[in-house]
Parts: structure tokens; sequence; C-alpha cells
């Protein structure tokens, strides 16, 4: 007989950009093996981005409850002359048009110490009432809570303790270790408080979901128990579509958000110098930022001459993005220049893994980005702040593209796929339904 598990998510389509992937491929993928999913999700949510081409990405049938949710964006959005439909960068971290002003970062001060763990904390208690009335008539095996934000989990031990069903709490960020927790300038009561709240959540779930072997580690580290490791992954579906002709110049590509954090400035200088010194570069170059960029990333791209090779692209739907990486010459992975970047492993790695097309990731030789990069040989790691690696490694990759010798191998990747990764999902649902 087929499990059924509730899953309770932030981000659902139409939601756009990285938080919804995981969790939407996941469902895509369960009844293959033996697992009906139903999602539970705001009904007037805060989104970073619009995507209805991902609405045709739901199994058909596939049970949605949504109830409304109130967050203070709308409050924010007055204080700092925002359009009332206008999005907003929920972490606050993203300035696109000028420097951080004093009321963004006061906005921000105000979001770290009152709204703990976050501000879609005021959905926890109206969320455990409606969905005890709701399973009182409707029986699941399993309850999931995928943050962050991290109030969903609140959400699922709230469950657990009222009806006693197995809860799993996936962790596609770190919570106290994310890279802007110290940006969010935390009193010492509010650090304590964030510390608490993820000590509660790690030790009271029945399973902990991580995505990467170092993010086990640093959990690890906080609370000593039994973590799964299920990466993120990339979709073969998301790949049949697309006829590959690939760009005539040297485009360099990023996909997402680039905060300030994730500003390669020695990148930056590294091709400006080759600009200046390498024949025919300068000609070829395309820059290509596709999503938000911060100011302070624009600055320094203006700084170093490279706006005339410059292409800024808005958020794309998820199918036209994966054109965009499938066509690029290099694909550049940016790993935040933070304490944690070991641990760092975006979403769309993955997507890039299965592009087919060099990386080149801007980042820490013993992160875990690096160590499927070397497994996979699909790219080029250059330390952060190391100018001369970042350079000879672009001149390998140009010599590459000049002799159309820039094609990489995806054969050593499946395990990375959104149907294997369910597939190991379900067996750790098997496991909890055993003790429903």
């Amino acid at each position: 007989m087929p499990g059924k598990v509730l899953i309770i998510t932030y981000y659902w389509p139409p939601s756009g950009g990285a938080g919804v992937q995981r969790w939407l491929k996941f469902v895509k993928y369960l009844r293959n093996f033996n697992w009906e999913p139903v999602i539970f999700t705001p009904e007037n949510p805060e989104f970073p981005a619009i995507d209805n081409t991902l609405e045709q990405e739901i199994p058909s049938g596939i049970e949605v409850i949504k109830i409304p949710i109130w967050e203070p964006y709308q409050v924010y959005k007055k204080l700092t002359g925002k359009a009332p439909d206008e999005k907003v960068n929920a972490s606050g971290f993203i300035s696109e048009k000028t420097k951080t002003s004093t009321l963004q970062k006061a906005s921000l001060w105000v979001r770290g110490n009152f709204f703990i763990p976050d501000a879609r904390k005021f959905w926890i208690k109206p969320s455990v009432k409606f969905l005890l009335n709701w399973l009182s008539s409707n029986k699941v095996d399993v309850v999931v809570s995928t943050g962050p934000p991290h109030s969903v989990h609140f959400i699922g031990l709230g469950l657990k303790e009222k009806t006693g069903l197995p809860w799993l709490a996936d962790f596609r960020d770190p919570w106290t270790n994310i890279d802007f927790y110290k940006e969010l300038n935390l009193t010492w009561l509010a650090d304590r408080l964030h510390h608490k709240l993820e000590l509660k959540v790690l030790s009271n779930a029945d399973e902990v979901v991580v995505i990467s072997d170092s993010m086990k580690t640093d959990f690890e580290n906080l609370f000593y128990r039994r973590y799964t490791v299920i990466t993120n992954g990339y979709d073969i579906d998301d790949l049949k579509t697309v006829n590959v002709s690939l760009d005539i110049k040297f485009s360099i590509a990023h996909i997402g958000s680039m905060a300030k954090s994730r500003n390669p400035i020695k990148l930056w200088e590294a091709l400006k110098d080759l600009k200046d010194s390498v024949p025919g570069f300068r000609e070829n170059l395309i820059i290509r930022l596709i999503g938000t960029v911060d100011f302070s990333v624009l600055e320094a791209i203006r700084k170093t001459g490279l706006e005339p090779n410059l292409e800024i692209t808005e958020y794309k739907p998820h199918n036209e993005i994966i054109s965009f990486q499938q066509h690029s010459r290099v694909l550049l992975l940016i790993i935040n220049d933070t304490p944690n970047a070991k641990l760092i492993l975006p979403g769309k790695f993955f997507e890039y893994l299965a592009s087919a097309r060099p990386i080149l990731c801007i980042g820490p030789e013993d992160g875990d980005a690096a160590k499927i990069i070397a497994q996979s040989g699909a790219g080029y790691v250059a330390p952060f702040n190391d100018k001369e690696r970042i350079t000879n490694t672009i001149k390998i990759l140009y010599s590459n593209y000049l002799n159309n010798q820039d094609l990489n191998s995806i054969d050593k990747i499946s395990q990375f796929s959104r149907e294997s990764l369910s597939e190991k999902l379900a067996s750790v649902l098997n496991t909890l339904k055993k003790i429903s």
C-alpha cells in the first residue's frame, strides 16, 4: 500500500528561484517509489520571482492545501518606498540600484532580532491548528518540513507533538551557519534564541536531511545524531527540450543572484588583464549575469572596464535558464567568500553539471563543490582571492574555446538525477513509515 507524505513548504509554483526546485522535483518522482505527496503551502506568499511554467511540472492529481499567511513585507515596502507589488529579496542582502541604505540596514536588524526564526513565524500557529483539523479526517504516514524559511520546521514539530506522526526536517541551507548570519547583527539574546530553536529542531525531528557532506559535519558539531545527505540534483527531462547551439563568443554565464559576499573582485581583475594582453579576448568576451545582481558587483565591473562586455538578464523561467546554461561556453559558479564556504553546494550546480558545459568555480579547493567537480571532470576550481590561478584557469578555458574543445562528459553524474535522489528519499520515508 502506498505511503502518504505531507510536505510543508513555503516555496511552491508559481514561485520561481532556487527554493522551489528541490521539492517540486521530489514530488514529480515520488509516486514512482510508492509515495503519494500532499503539499501544504501559503495562499499569498512573498515570492522573490514568479515562474508560471513550473506549474506544468506538478503531477496530475497532487493535492495542494493552502491557507493565508501574514508577513511584515508590506510594512517594509512602505518604510523603504517600494511599490506594494514590488518583489522583495527576503534575506535583504542584495541591493540592486544603490548601496545599502541606513533604513535597509535597520530593517535587516529588525528582521534578525525580532522575527525569530524568520518573518514567516506568524504562519506557524494557524498552520498547526489548520493541519490538526485536516489530519483528523486525512491519514498521512510522515510529515516533512523543508526550510528555509526555518519557521516551517515548527509546523512540523507542532504536528509531531500533537499527533505522534514521524517528522522529517529537510535543510536546504544551514541556519546559524548560513553565509549571511553575521550580517543580521544579532544581539546576544537573539543569537542565543536562534541557536536554541535550531537545537530544538535538530534534537526533536525523527530524521534530518541535509544537502551536503560538509553540512552534515557542521550539524554534527551542533548536535550529534544521524543525518542523511540527499543533495540537490538535475532533472533529465529539463534537458530534452533544448536544442544546443553554442554561443559564438566566449560567454561566461552566472545563473542566480550575486550578492556582495559573492562578488569575485579578482575574477573581474583577471578578465580586465586578459582583455588588455590577449589578442582577440576583448572582442570575444561576454559576461552574462542572469538574475539579481548587487550594486557592489556592478560597481566592481565598471571599475575594471568590463561594462562593454556585460549582459544582465532579469530572472527568466526555469526552462529558459536551462537553455542559457547549455548555450554558454563557460558556467560560472561563485562560492560565497564566507566562513561556511566549504559546505555551500547550490542547487544550480547540479544543473550546471548536466548542461555538459565547463564550470569555472571560484571558491575553496577543498569544498563540496570542488570535490564533485574533480570527481566528474566537469571543470576547474580557483580560490576566491587568487588572481593568478583565476587568470591561468581562464586562459585554459579560452584556449579550449578557440580550439572547440570545451564540451564536458556527463557520464559520472547519474547519482545526482532527480529520480535517483527521489528514490533515496523514498527509502528514508519507508523507514519512518515503520514507526508511524
